[in-house]
């Protein structure tokens, strides 16, 4: 996986960006929760009212909550509060009992630690107020209807406070002391909504608008709301944004690696992977990866950071309810487990069947005119379906596993939030919970199980991640057997265009039989060298090491005077010009393909080129000539056509050397006989070699190879061969007359 990761190194810094984006998206869903609690608790059942003491209040209200203080707590407030007359006009229209009595007014430098104080102070003498009312009303008897008012905390007003003030100055301070004592031992989360409830009713005695105030605060949450909402969605987007330039770039630079890795293969690696398992790793298999590098980037590193953060918003509201999210996440984490390890294997299988129908495929449509002539078209739907089915099979397997997993998890979903709402409507029950927070509750829960199920799905995207990046490595970290040389060496200048052959054996890997076997030969310039045998006897694998498409086994093949193995591919292949059995022509246009060896040649070279390899008539004749478009697999022209057009190809490069391996197959036995006039012509000091079946092709040769199951049994010239190789001989005359033979006997 290491290869895999050097991938992402040019993106690091967008992926951190990402991260940092992800983490502010993050925080601004955990704060929704927490605005929408305020605005239950505080703008819906505080009527707006944040604080829990009063920043002002009227000096009756002030000395009734002075009954329940200790010492210096009074101290602290008669220090931090100042008394306002009515002669002061600058808070007459926000407090208009000014105009009748004075009140008292929160100094504007107070210190944030003495308004803790101030808070604590006032929170727990409004608690201590309905203790010893509730106490005293229940061993009095008296003012049921006072009673009933006080467990509504929200229906307290000043008047009521005020009437109870004149019982309170009769009461023995110890008793007051004593519902203190019991007030703190079981202080109750509710007190703050009591405290907020008497700050209410001081606002209202001070004549404010408290509907004003309410529609104030809940206007300015809802702000704050959809602030944090569209800083959430523009880091969404950009978090989107962000992964897919790192998933689209990541793929790009990951093709590219694969295909110049496969492009430096030699014939030996390109046999342990077949074409349509490496077209599937190059598309599909990168696919993949781009997708599940955007899943992760979105996904796996935003879910920790969701789950996390929501647990502890969650404790900070309520630390009694952290057992229903546990419960939630084990039953998703067992819906993970089965899934995980019953769709993982079934996941491995569906890429090998993947490579196996596009291996059908590709053999069914590029042997379409075989399948065709032999009637064979029902065999081939067969095979296909037959492989087909077993992809539907597995990836229906697959599909109907994940689809089971989404209800499975929603429905674990569903029952934790009816587990957190009995849980919690008992907790309501008891005051030791708000409604407010109960809600933000209940979307911390689901904010934790989403980002469970955000793992739960990357945990389902990986396993196929990995398994393609295993195939995707098994390329990339394949070792060549073919290297450039640490030392490369320089030709010999003088005896460029040699070729020689010394001792070579060579046999294919894992083979048990050499396929050649002491091969010696030179092949010089200014003379043509060819080589004849019968099928499978070696001929097109002695060229093959030529140019290092393999290397051999024993020996030396030398090429201007260097060994192949120490000189650099570029510019062994430099010195080549190689025209292989099968002319594979690009789509593109001729002058393209005639250039693909040498982009700097002139039109004028070209069309000299063209002219040689007898291709001018033809290119002529076309509407747009050399600018006529080549389709794909070379389909708009003819065998003998593509092959002439590949020979100029390789003319085009002028390179010393020229190889030739049964390039002459296709054409017809006049354009055979110019074609090898004008090379002769045209090549004089070139060096060509010449791989042929026909002996009429290479007759004129100065040196002809006879190869028999990769041995040479014959070297000279045709006269020489006809009488002393037996093999060359039995060749000849199954294609030359009698006439032909004997008039090539009679020039010896």
């Amino acid at each position: 996986m290491t290869k895999i990761r050097s991938f992402y190194k040019p993106f690091i810094g967008i992926i951190i960006l990402a991260m940092l984006l992800l983490f502010t998206q993050a925080m601004c869903d955990l704060k929704l929760p927490d605005y929408m609690s305020d605005i239950v608790n505080i703008g819906i059942q505080s009527s707006g009212i944040e604080d829990e003491f009063p920043k002002a209040i009227s000096t009756d209200s002030l000395n009734v909550m002075k009954f329940f203080m200790l010492e210096d707590e009074i101290e602290l407030i008669d220090n931090n509060y100042t008394k306002i007359s009515n002669e002061n006009t600058d808070y007459i229209n926000k407090y208009p009992l000014l105009k009748d009595k004075d009140i008292y007014i929160l100094n504007d430098n107070v210190s944030e630690d003495d308004l803790n104080k101030i808070s604590d102070s006032f929170k727990i003498a409004s608690q201590t107020m309905i203790t010893f009312a509730k106490d005293y009303l229940a061993n009095t008897a008296r003012n049921s209807r006072f009673e009933s008012e006080q467990n509504k905390f929200t229906s307290i007003n000043s008047t009521m406070v005020h009437s109870f003030a004149v019982i309170i100055e009769q009461i023995p301070k110890e008793n007051i002391e004593y519902a203190r004592e019991q007030t703190m031992k079981s202080i109750e989360l509710s007190s703050t909504q009591v405290s907020n409830s008497f700050t209410k009713m001081f606002y209202e005695e001070l004549g404010m608008d408290i509907a004003e105030v309410q529609r104030n605060y809940i206007i300015k949450v809802g702000l704050k709301m959809l602030a944090v909402c569209a800083l959430g969605i523009t880091c969404a987007i950009l978090v989107g944004f962000l992964a897919s330039r790192v998933g689209a770039g990541f793929a790009k630079n990951l093709r590219k690696a694969i295909f110049e890795k496969v492009e430096s293969f030699s014939n030996k690696e390109f046999n342990e992977f077949n074409v349509a398992s490496l077209i599937t790793r190059t598309t599909n298999d990168v696919t993949v990866l781009q997708n599940s590098t955007i899943m992760a980037i979105r996904m796996l590193a935003y879910a920790p950071i969701m789950g996390i953060g929501a647990l502890l918003m969650m404790v900070q509201k309520t630390n009694n309810m952290i057992w229903t999210i546990a419960l939630g996440c084990l039953g998703i984490l067992v819906i993970i487990l089965i899934l995980f390890f019953t769709v993982l294997p079934k996941i491995k299988k569906v890429q090998k069947l993947t490579d196996k129908i596009n291996q059908v495929a590709n053999e069914a449509l590029s042997g379409i005119m075989v399948i065709r002539a032999f009637g064979t078209q029902k065999h081939e739907e067969k095979r296909f379906d037959d492989i087909n089915i077993n992809v539907m099979k597995t990836n229906r397997f697959i599909n109907r596993m994940l689809g089971v997993m989404m209800p499975s998890m929603f429905l674990v979903m569903d029952l934790l939030t009816v587990l957190i709402l009995w849980v919690g409507a008992k907790q309501i029950s008891e005051s030791t919970i708000q409604i407010g927070d109960l809600m933000a509750v209940m979307q911390y829960g689901m904010e934790v199980m989403f980002s469970f199920l955000f793992v739960a799905v990357i945990f389902v995207i990986l396993p196929r991640a990995a398994v393609s990046a295993g195939r995707i490595r098994e390329i990339l970290e394949k070792k060549n057997s073919i290297l450039d040389p640490v030392v490369p060496k320089e030709f010999d200048s003088s005896k460029i265009g040699y070729v020689e052959f010394k001792n070579v054996d060579f046999s294919y890997p894992s083979a048990d039989e050499k396929v050649l076997e002491n091969i010696n030969f030179i092949a010089e310039p200014g003379k043509t060298t060819a080589i004849i045998g019968a099928t499978g006897s070696g001929k097109s694998t002695i060229v093959n090491l030529i140019p290092r498409f393999f290397d051999v086994t024993s020996g030396e093949v030398l090429v201007n005077g260097v060994n192949v193995k120490d000189i650099n591919l570029s510019m062994l292949t430099s010195q080549i010009g190689y025209v292989p059995q099968k002319g594979n022509l690009l789509s593109g246009t001729i002058e393209e393909n005639l250039k693909y060896g040498n982009e700097i040649a002139t039109d004028e070279f070209m069309k000299k080129c063209a002219e040689i390899a007898q291709a001018t008539e033809f290119i002529e004749a076309k509407e747009d000539k050399y600018k006529s478009k080549i389709s794909q697999g070379a389909k708009n022209v003819s065998g003998g056509q593509k092959q002439r057009l590949s020979i100029a190809r390789a003319l085009t490069t002028d390179a010393p050397i020229y190889i030739f391996d049964d390039s002459f197959s296709a054409l017809d036995f006049k354009t055979d006989s110019n074609l090898r006039k004008s090379l002769k012509d045209s090549l004089k000091n070139k060096t060509i070699i010449i791989v042929a079946q026909r002996v009429s092709t290479i007759m004129n040769a100065e040196q002809i190879l006879v190869l028999d199951e990769g041995k040479i049994v014959g070297k000279g010239t045709h006269e020489e061969l006809l009488n002393n190789c037996k093999t060359y001989y039995e060749i000849a005359s199954s294609q030359l007359s009698e006439d032909e033979l004997n008039k090539s006997l009679e020039r010896k």
